[in-house]
């Protein structure tokens, strides 16, 4: 049986960040915990949050790491508890919205943070008494303003998913105007993250029509506008449209991903330091070619479906287009780039085979079907 659901309330427009303030009345947040990070509000994008918020008594975490921790997520969450918070407000790119997701479950739910991933069983643990979030992405990548997952390094290292209807945020503020000082490698490696999720969920076997629709069209603006927004960064169509591609991913990924995930999970928690957006641009050509010939892919005409939403001809010049693209946007085209080598790999292949998005692939990927991933990604 397929479950479809639509999703949360998005305030998408130039300047939404306004009515911050009025969506915080409309889910009863009257204390609210800001979850952000240092680059955020040294871009002053924090202050017009914070602007945006007058005569609330606003507390601010603004140490979330690059990629969220266990670590971050209880401090915030002791910061929370101190100031008799009430809700929370993530400013910035997926770390910050990931963070704030894992402090609505760590402020209300007893036990280590990792009772509550999706791989250990825990998604039904976490409850209605989530605390309430309103998201106001500052990038155009995760989509995580939409999401009910969440993904956090957690204390023994793994890098896990936590997902649940109860973490979906009460409100995205979607305000291109907030991403138009990001910087071009910013700006490419959050934009390829937004077409992966498009483009690996719409290969996902799972029935969801309406997520492929959606899917597509994201693809179709991401692809054709993330360029523009890198070389450009005031460019305010592309921006627009780069945040919708993002926004879109997630919508439709609630129908689930696939091994370019999981890999990218997997070798996010190995090294940290990792851009996932970058990994996933690296991991798409190999997937892509591994995916093409799922009775799924095949019968539905997934591959040139894609190939329409892209300008290609052929679906089967998707793999060495992506590839291209990244080289255009001056990202890393392989991970030995990345100062990843082998002698990771049986790490991320072990990682990858726990990961949630592993059975959702149209494709179910052996250990050694993994590596051979990884060696045509090197």
């Amino acid at each position: 049986m397929a479950f479809i659901y639509y999703v949360t309330q998005i305030q998408f427009e130039y300047g939404a960040v306004r009515l911050l303030q009025q969506e915080c009345e409309r889910v009863a947040i009257s204390r609210p915990l800001i979850v952000t990070d240092a680059g955020v509000k040294a871009a002053g994008v924090l202050q017009k949050a914070l602007d945006a918020l007058p005569g609330l008594p606003v507390t601010v975490f603004d140490q979330t790491p690059s990629n969220p921790t266990e670590a971050a997520v209880r401090a915030a969450t002791a910061l929370y508890k101190s100031a008799g918070c009430d809700g929370l407000i993530a400013v910035g790119g997926g770390s910050a919205i990931d963070c704030a997701k894992g402090v609505a479950i760590a402020a209300t739910h007893d036990g280590p943070l990792k009772t509550y991933a999706t791989i250990e069983g825990g998604s039904a643990k976490i409850t209605e008494h989530a605390a309430p979030l309103i998201a106001v992405p500052t990038t155009s990548g995760t989509g995580s303003e939409v999401a009910r997952g969440a993904i956090i390094i957690v204390d023994d290292h793994r890098k896990l998913g936590f997902h649940s209807w109860h973490l979906v945020p009460k409100a995205a503020i979607c305000d291109p105007e907030l991403t138009l000082g990001l910087p071009p490698r910013l700006t490419a490696a959050t934009g390829m993250d937004a077409i992966a999720h498009c483009m690996e969920t719409f290969m996902s076997a799972t029935f969801n029509p309406p997520a492929d629709g959606i899917a597509l069209d994201g693809l179709e603006r991401g692809w054709a506008h993330i360029e523009r927004a890198t070389r450009d960064g005031s460019d305010r169509e592309a921006r627009l449209n780069l945040m919708s591609a993002s926004m879109q991913g997630a919508m439709a990924f609630q129908k689930g991903l696939g091994c370019v995930h999981s890999l990218s999970h997997s070798l996010g928690g190995v090294d940290p330091r990792l851009h996932h957006g970058t990994l996933n641009a690296v991991f798409l050509p190999a997937v892509i070619r591994f995916n093409a010939s799922a009775e799924s892919m095949r019968k539905e005409h997934r591959l040139q479906r894609m190939a329409r939403a892209m300008g290609l001809a052929s679906g089967d010049d998707i793999p060495a287009a992506v590839q291209d693209m990244s080289r255009r946007l001056g990202l890393p085209t392989g991970l030995a780039e990345m100062g990843v080598n082998r002698r990771h790999f049986a790490s991320i292949i072990d990682g990858a085979m726990a990961d949630h998005c592993h059975k959702t692939n149209p494709r179910l990927a052996t250990a050694e079907e993994y590596q051979e991933m990884l060696g045509e990604s090197l």
